[in-house]
C-alpha cells in the first residue's frame, strides 16, 4: 500500500487518527500525520506536508485537514495516488461561521481559550454522543495539545482559504468522500456537492458520527480507509 499522510482538523491532534494509525501500521502502512499548527495560512501548511511527504503518497484529511489537502491538490496532483476528504467542505466560510471563528479568536487571545473547546464540543461529536465523557476528554486533551496560539493560527488560515469547488474538477486520483450521518459544521449536503465535483469519487455516509467519525465510529472509518488504500 501507498504511504499515507493523514492532515487533522482544527484543533485535533494525531489523536484524531490513533484508532486507524494503529490499525493499519499492523497492515504495514506507513503513516505520517502533517503539522498544521506552525503556520497561518492553508498555502503554507500546505507547503510544509509536501517538504515533509513522500515523494508519492494517499492523502486524507479532516475537516480542516479537508482544507489542506485540497490545497495539496492544486499544487501537487501527480504527487497525491488517492485522495480521502473527511467531513470537510469546498466552500468558504459564511459570514456566520466567519463571525463565529473571530468570537473564538477573541477568546483565545484574551485568555480564555478554556472557553473555546465547551462551545465546539456539541457541534463536533453526533448529538447521542454529547454526554460521552471518554469522547469530551479526547477532545479537550486534544485542545490542550494545540493550545491557544496554535488555535489562532488555524483559525486564521481558515477564514482566509478560498473556495476549493472551482478546483475539484481537476482532481485525477481515486477520491473517497466521507461524512459522518450527523455531522452539523459540515453536514452530508456538502459531502453530496463535493462527490458531484470530483470526478472518480464516490461518498461513504459513518451512520451514528458526527464530525469527528474517525473517533465516534473508528472501526468504520478504519474498515473505509482499508478499502480505499488497497483499491
Amino acid at each position: 500500500m501507498d504511504p499515507l499522510v493523514l492532515v487533522p482538523g482544527l484543533l485535533c491532534t494525531e489523536a484524531l487518527f490513533a484508532p486507524q494509525i494503529g490499525e493499519l501500521a499492523r497492515d504495514g502502512v506507513q503513516v505520517q500525520v502533517a503539522d498544521h499548527r506552525q503556520d497561518e495560512t492553508i498555502a503554507a501548511i500546505a507547503t510544509r506536508l509536501l517538504a515533509e511527504a513522500p515523494p508519492r503518497f494517499a492523502l486524507a484529511g479532516l475537516s480542516m485537514g479537508g482544507y489542506i489537502a485540497m490545497e495539496v491538490m492544486r499544487r501537487a496532483p501527480e504527487r497525491v495516488t488517492r485522495l480521502m476528504l473527511l467531513d470537510t467542505s469546498a466552500r468558504a466560510d459564511t459570514a456566520e461561521q466567519t463571525a463565529n471563528r473571530r468570537r473564538l479568536i477573541g477568546l483565545a487571545e484574551s485568555g480564555k481559550f478554556d472557553q473555546v473547546t465547551p462551545s465546539l464540543f456539541p457541534l463536533f461529536v453526533h448529538e447521542d454522543r454529547q454526554e460521552d465523557a471518554a469522547l469530551r476528554q479526547l477532545v479537550m486533551q486534544m485542545a490542550q495539545a494545540t493550545g491557544p496560539e496554535a488555535f489562532v493560527r488555524q483559525e486564521k488560515a481558515i477564514l482566509a482559504r478560498e473556495d476549493s469547488r472551482p478546483s475539484l474538477g481537476n482532481i485525477p486520483c481515486p477520491t473517497t468522500i466521507v461524512v459522518g450521518a450527523g455531522d452539523r459544521l459540515t453536514p452530508p449536503e456538502l459531502a453530496r456537492e463535493m462527490q458531484g465535483l470530483i470526478p472518480r469519487s464516490r461518498l461513504e455516509t459513518v451512520f451514528g458520527a458526527g464530525h469527528l467519525p474517525t473517533v465516534e465510529a473508528p472501526d468504520a472509518v478504519t474498515a473505509l480507509m482499508r478499502t480505499w488504500l488497497s483499491a
